[in-house]
């Protein structure tokens, strides 16, 4: 007899051996048993989780002659045999793919008026359903929801959303879930020990990983690796070998060349990954599955990943030294890589320049790139000293501005600083009546902690600004001078989304609802003189005492 695949040879051939369904098999097992079965059901989910399978469990189980107690068939009657050999006349498997035209619908509609000659009902299990034209689901409508006593449907889709409507409220409806690592490496073992193939765990689990939730897709890979190591023990090096996988430690050494802007060294271990087989659109999607690891442990160590607890540890210490602005920018650009390596034929390009936009972040606009850039130059200048700093910036290439800002590190600041403070106190003081300067006091109070709460990039924003007492009571105002200077910092606070998260930190630290506004005006507008004074940012909050 020629070789049979492994997800053939071992398909489940009753409930028990059913993995990572058991709300669905619980169901139908009940059902089979109290003889409440329904005339017509959908399985839906992703491939290779079982749903034909269930559904030639669930035809062999209702034509059983001798069922056991719990619902389950018996395998042993000749309706079962004939049903497992697939040369049974009572279930008829239909490809929905390939006989999607009204014309396959209607033979069905004129097959069903005949009784089974043997067994108690026809089984009618269509495979990718969604695949039906429109006028093959109409043609469908009236059978399935009212087919005679001894006919049941069963209709298995991966993309329950193309299913009308009007078919899905004629169906129980059964949800076939993600199968877990863990429960894909127990079956792997349990059928290499049946097999007599010695192989190591953590080989199992990163080809249960690869699988991506499928069953199937786990048989074939590890039927792949066995072939290649004919006679071996089945190694976790081996099956990286085998599938062109790249090891958790290659992607470690790529970011740690990314964080340190070494794009010789990034490109070169793309490069070699290229060059052992390795699929780049895999690749990126694995990559974007290592900083998401990187990421959610970071955030919780304890988190749940799907990879070995050495690893996991290794993880969580290359996690530390990074911010996870960092890691969700990093994320971003790779989605957006991923997206294009769909339908693009040069994918090694767009792979290099996402790995190049990861390494500068000065050629990105959005808010965590900027944010880093700033990071980058706080360093610099740590290392010019702190009594004067020079920050060169250059615009479009073509202008360059050169600003000298004197650094001190005096507590409190220097002399005209605090005068400048006990004027805006008095400018409060004569403006404001003493309970709306009080409530002002009270947000004055809780400023400097706010600076020192939020993200770099809201700080430095808001240094841009004259932050005002607002027209309402318990409202700030972000005034800016409209420049280019400011733009980011407008476009910024301008979304919503934005200034309610400082709206949220301030309002906890102060204990009540308070309100950001934003305004921008021109630098000749009269109003800047006004904000000027009562610019609540530029008060010395460790030597001025708030007295009402």
């Amino acid at each position: 007899m020629s070789y049979q695949a492994l997800y053939r040879k071992w398909r489940p051939n009753e409930f028990g051996e059913v993995k990572g369904q058991e709300h669905i098999v619980t169901t139908l097992k009940n059902q089979v048993k109290y003889d409440r079965v329904g005339h017509a059901y959908l399985f839906c989910g992703t491939r290779g989780t079982g749903k034909t399978t269930v559904a030639r469990l669930l035809a062999k189980a209702v034509n059983c002659e001798h069922p056991l107690e719990d619902g389950s068939p018996c395998n042993e009657c000749a309706s079962c045999k004939s049903i497992t050999s697939g040369s049974s006349i009572n279930v008829i498997e239909i490809d929905g793919a390939s006989n999607n035209g009204v014309d396959n619908i209607r033979q069905i509609n004129s097959s069903v008026q005949y009784s089974p000659s043997t067994g108690k009902y026809l089984v009618y299990i269509i495979d990718e359903v969604h695949m039906l034209r429109k006028e093959a689901f109409n043609a469908l409508l009236k059978t399935l929801e009212e087919p005679p006593s001894y006919v049941i449907f069963i209709l298995a889709t991966t993309d329950v959303h193309s299913v009308p409507i009007t078919i899905l409220s004629r169906c129980q409806r059964y949800d076939f879930r993600r199968i877990s690592i863990e429960t894909i490496v127990d079956r792997l073992a349990e059928l290499l020990d049946r097999e007599g193939i010695a192989a190591q765990r953590d080989a199992l689990a990163y080809v249960a990983k690869v699988a991506d939730g499928s069953m199937r897709d786990a048989l074939s890979i590890l039927d792949q690796c066995i072939s290649f190591n004919l006679g071996e023990e089945l190694t976790y090096d081996k099956v990286l070998n085998t599938v062109g996988a790249v090891d958790i430690d290659i992607y470690i050494s790529l970011f740690e060349a990314i964080i340190t802007d070494d794009v010789n060294k990034a490109v070169s271990i793309v490069d070699d990954a290229v060059w052992h087989g390795k699929d780049l659109s895999q690749f990126v999607i694995e990559l974007i599955g290592f900083v998401r690891n990187v990421l959610m442990l970071k955030l919780d160590n304890d988190f749940d990943v799907d990879i070995a607890s050495e690893k996991k540890a290794a993880l969580i210490e290359f996690g530390k030294g990074l911010k996870e602005d960092y890691l969700i920018n990093y994320i971003n650009i790779l989605q957006e890589a991923s997206n294009k390596l769909a339908y693009v034929r040069t994918k090694r390009v767009v792979v290099d320049v996402a790995i190049i936009k990861m390494c500068k972040p000065q050629m990105q606009k959005d808010y965590s790139a900027i944010e880093k850039r700033l990071e980058g130059l706080e360093k610099k200048t740590e290392q010019l000293g702190d009594k004067q700093v020079v920050y060169v910036a250059a615009e479009n290439a073509q202008s360059i501005n050169t600003v000298t800002t004197t650094v001190t590190n005096e507590v409190g600041g220097t002399t005209s600083d605090k005068d400048e403070s006990g004027k805006i106190i008095d400018n409060l003081k004569k403006e404001y009546p003493e309970a709306e300067y009080k409530e002002i006091v009270s947000i004055i109070s809780i400023w400097k902690p706010l600076m020192n709460k939020i993200m770099r990039i809201q700080r430095r924003f808001i240094e841009k600004a004259k932050v005002v007492p607002g027209d309402r009571r318990s409202t700030i105002d972000l005034v800016f001078v409209r420049n280019s200077d400011n733009a980011l910092a407008i476009e910024y606070f301008d979304k919503k989304e934005n200034r309610t998260l400082l709206e949220e930190e301030l309002s906890e630290l102060a204990g009540r609802d308070i309100h950001i506004g934003v305004r921008a005006v021109n630098a000749n507008d009269k109003s800047i003189e006004r904000a000027s004074g009562l610019d609540l940012s530029k008060i010395n909050y460790d030597e001025i005492e708030f007295k009402s």
